[in-house]
């Protein structure tokens, strides 16, 4: 009998982290808000077109990015990454040393960030209500499959 594949999406079962010289934590635990982690990739093809129509596709080697990660305003998670921030900050030789991985371990997508760097301490804003705060990450390198669906079996997909 054929497995099944997942007709469903839980945030449950997305598993994210940072590892660095600053620390190693989960990303995915502490009070991630409702509108999760993103990730941002460079486009890796640009297009030129001429004044006739004519046109030129440009692959680009380069495959960086960003990855956003929002955490409600009382989420441990923001402790973690203020300190991970000013250890980052406080010398080149430890800046864009980190690596973010996210798993779905239910669908199968599975990526990987190197390089990747905080962009600064995240715009604070003291209202009626928490919010959320954005942390964004530079990331030299972001390699990343799409999984089929099917947890157990080895996913085949399109790398970015």
């Amino acid at each position: 009998m054929a497995t099944a594949i997942t007709t469903a999406y839980c945030f449950s079962d997305v598993v994210c982290s940072i590892a660095g010289p600053g620390g190693n934590f989960s990303l995915s635990d502490g009070g991630v808000a409702n509108e999760g982690i993103t990730i941002n990739i460079n486009a890796r093809v640009t297009t030129l077109y001429g004044a006739d129509g004519e046109w030129c596709h440009s692959l680009h080697a380069a495959k960086g990015g960003r990855i956003v990660i929002r955490v409600m305003r009382n989420g441990v998670v923001n402790a973690l990454l203020s300190t991970l921030f000013n250890f980052d900050t406080s010398s080149s030789a430890n800046c864009g040393q980190n690596t973010v991985s996210l798993t779905d371990i239910q669908r199968g997508d599975d990526w990987t960030a190197i390089g990747c760097a905080c962009e600064k301490l995240p715009d604070q804003t003291y209202a009626t209500e928490g919010g959320v705060i954005e942390w964004v990450f530079h990331a030299g390198q972001i390699d990343g499959v799409l999984g089929n669906g099917q947890p157990s079996s080895s996913n085949t997909g399109i790398t970015s």
